[in-house]
């Protein structure tokens, strides 16, 4: 059993029940920190304050949902929200998307989506300044076990995104989003770019443009 301390240790997976999982997060929860579970292990990662992380965070939510908007894709997009299949798994992803006939199937008023209830999300999106690594490996293996259709990594530090179309708990690289065909991962990465030069409104202005060919 671990025991609970004021400070645990964070990004890095540590083996505990998950009735000790439990109990951390209840006496964490008025602190910002992320928390996953998976096979086992649990992992907790201090809530991203960095300015780059930030930003970036922003210009892709707005250029998912303004993308679902001009092609007319039912989305329900979530950040930082809880998903959980009790005893086995939880996660809190950065971004996550509901798409089409699934766009409304969390109803409102929902705490953490439990997973036994409602369906996986679409696209799950984590943004990765510091946990590249694990973004791409352990979180990606959880996501594929969890039934996702698409999830992407953005790397922070070089303005990338690594995209992953998943089916039967396996994951392979895409250019293009599946569950949005059309967009491109390119043009995200191209966002991401200017976003260093630009404002967001002027990045805005140039996805408006893009997505509208």
């Amino acid at each position: 059993m671990i025991e609970l301390q004021t400070q645990l240790p964070t990004d890095t997976w540590i083996y505990t029940s998950w009735a000790d999982y439990e109990q951390i997060i209840i006496n964490l929860v008025n602190e910002k920190t992320k928390s996953y579970y998976y096979k086992g292990y649990m992992r907790l990662e201090m809530a991203p304050v960095s300015f780059d992380h930030g930003k970036d965070h922003v210009v892709i939510i707005f250029a998912v949902t303004l993308f679902a908007t001009i092609r007319g894709i039912l989305a329900t997009g979530l950040d930082t929200t809880t998903f959980r299949k009790t005893g086995i798994q939880d996660c809190q992803p950065d971004v996550a998307y509901y798409l089409r006939e699934r766009a409304q199937s969390i109803p409102t008023g929902t705490g953490i989506v439990k997973l036994d209830l409602y369906p996986a999300p679409d696209l799950v999106i984590e943004i990765a300044k510091t946990s590249l690594l694990d973004d791409l490996g352990t979180k990606r293996t959880l996501y594929e076990d969890l039934g996702v259709a698409e999830y992407w990594v953005v790397d922070v530090q070089n303005a990338q995104i690594i995209a992953y179309a998943m089916a039967d708990q396996g994951s392979k690289r895409i250019q293009e989003s599946q569950v949005f065909p059309g967009l491109l991962i390119a043009i995200l990465e191209e966002a991401l770019l200017r976003s260093r030069e630009m404002t967001q409104s002027e990045v805005g202005a140039w996805l408006l443009k893009e997505f509208r060919i």
